[in-house]
This record gives structure tokens, C-alpha cells and sequence, in this order.
């Protein structure tokens, strides 16, 4: 009798858990690829998993990690491909979860545009004060 309670306390609490966790079709809609299969699905996993970082081991993408979230996200990356997902989907549900953190090329937009215009536009005013100071050295040498 009370390994048929345990057994019913179990099968309570992952049909509670398992509602609490979204499908990814409820966050970022319904798959608008072709599903995959076989070595199309292993290699196309491997590409996508490879551009999103593991929360863990921050230097890595999930592809690379050892850790168990890495592996865990991985398969996550290979279930949804396998549905029909697109990269782009894919990244979306992440970047939710997450926040753009997650994606090893963030996007260009918002303040994440400064961190790619900010180190061009410093080299360049850079350049032209170097340019400018060589130019008055060269009248005061005259």
C-alpha cells in the first residue's frame, strides 16, 4: 500500500513539474523548418550548439562544455531541430530563458550595438589625434 502512495506522489509531482516547464512551442511558436534526422540532425546539433554559450563554463558554448546543464541544453537543441526548429527559433528560446547573454555573436541592436561601435570609433579617434599631433610636430619643426 505505501509503495502505491510513493509511486502516486511521484507521478503527481512530475505531471505538476512537467506543466510548470513551457514547451518551446508556447514561448517562441510552432517549428517553421523541416525536421531532422540521422547525420543531418548530429551535425546541424553540433553548428547550433556551437554559437550558445553554456551558463556554467561562460568561455564555452554548449557544444564544447562538459558540464551536465551544456549536455542538458545540447539535447534540448537536438530535440527542437528534430521537431523542425530553425537556428534562429532556437537561439530565440535560449535568449528567453537566458537573456542575450546566452549567444556567443550577440545581436546587433540596442546597447550591444556600442560594444561593436564603440572599439572602431576610439581606433579612429585614435588615429586622427595621432595624425594631428605628427602634423603640428612637423610645422614646429618647420
Amino acid at each position: 500500500m505505501t509503495k502505491r502512495i510513493v509511486m502516486l506522489m511521484v507521478f503527481v509531482a512530475a505531471t505538476a513539474f512537467a506543466a510548470n516547464v513551457p514547451d518551446a512551442e508556447q514561448l517562441i511558436g510552432r517549428p517553421v523548418g523541416t525536421p531532422l534526422a540521422g547525420d543531418a540532425l548530429a551535425q546541424r546539433t553540433q553548428q547550433v550548439a556551437a554559437e550558445i554559450r553554456c551558463p556554467v563554463c561562460q568561455g564555452l558554448s554548449i557544444a564544447d562544455s562538459p558540464s551536465e546543464m551544456a549536455i542538458n541544453m545540447k539535447a534540448q537543441v537536438r530535440a527542437m531541430l528534430a521537431r523542425g526548429y530553425t537556428q534562429p527559433q532556437i537561439e530565440r528560446y535560449f535568449e528567453r530563458s537566458y537573456g542575450q547573454f546566452v549567444l556567443l555573436r550577440p545581436k546587433f541592436e540596442g546597447v550591444n550595438s556600442l560594444v561593436w561601435i564603440l572599439p572602431i570609433a576610439a581606433l579612429a579617434a585614435g588615429a586622427l589625434v595621432v595624425v594631428m599631433t605628427m602634423r603640428k610636430l612637423k610645422e614646429v619643426q618647420l
